[in-house]
């Protein structure tokens, strides 16, 4: 950074953290807070927390042995996606059927509905951040056209820097932290849809041994 700096007369640490002003900072700590939750979302969000294999096998090994009370109990205890829709399905069987699709519907939406929510945070710093670098640009060119007409229209351009680096800075730094946190909730909402949708249909797969003939 400093070699560019020197090689170019830019000194790029003033102009991103220090010309970029109160606006600046507020996107550089909303670009760290984005960072923090993609990270907690990857780890989160996967098949593991969703769908994992070794339980579905041995939920399935379960229900072949028809050892349904010991299925309700694992399933109580494990804190998978799975699970939770398999249990909600179990704890109705006394209803009959219909009322175990029914609970697992339900239950399932509820928990797409948390986990959609979760990421959520995602889709709003995205739509945030472009407007905030939008006010920092409109507040620099105010700070630029004040200094402007306090100099009579002959304004030094170096007096004019400050207030044009807050102009561009924040719209860049805007920019850089919206398109990633927009990417990044498309991505993980459509690995939400497919992962809680296919451990839907492996429950009522399960669960199909209490259809009615």
């Amino acid at each position: 950074m400093y070699m560019l700096a020197a090689a170019g007369d830019i000194d790029y640490f003033n102009v991103l953290m220090v010309q970029c002003g109160t606006i600046g900072w507020i996107l550089w700590l909303m670009s760290i807070i984005t960072v923090a939750i993609v990270v907690q979302y990857f780890i989160a969000i996967r098949r593991e927390n969703i769908l994992p294999p070794a339980i579905l096998e041995q939920v399935r090994e379960l229900f072949d042995e028809k050892q349904y009370g010991e299925a309700i109990e694992m399933t109580a205890d494990e804190p998978s996606f799975l699970s939770y829709v398999v249990h909600a399905g179990l704890s109705d069987a006394s209803h009959g059927y219909p009322a175990m699709e029914r609970a697992m519907e339900e239950s399932a939406e509820e928990r797409t509905t948390k986990y959609l929510r979760q990421i959520e945070w995602l889709n709003l710093i995205g739509n945030i951040s472009p407007m905030l670098g939008l006010l920092g640009t409109v507040w620099g060119m105010i700070l630029a056209f004040q200094e402007l007409a306090a100099s009579g229209g002959t304004a030094d351009p170096a007096d004019l820097a400050d207030s044009i680096g807050i102009a561009l800075v924040t719209t860049l730094l805007g920019l850089a932290i919206a398109i990633p946190s927009l990417a990044v909730y498309a991505v993980m909402r459509n690995r939400v849809d497919a992962l809680t949708s296919e451990a839907m249909v492996a429950g009522q797969d399960l669960i199909s041994t209490f259809r009615p003939a």
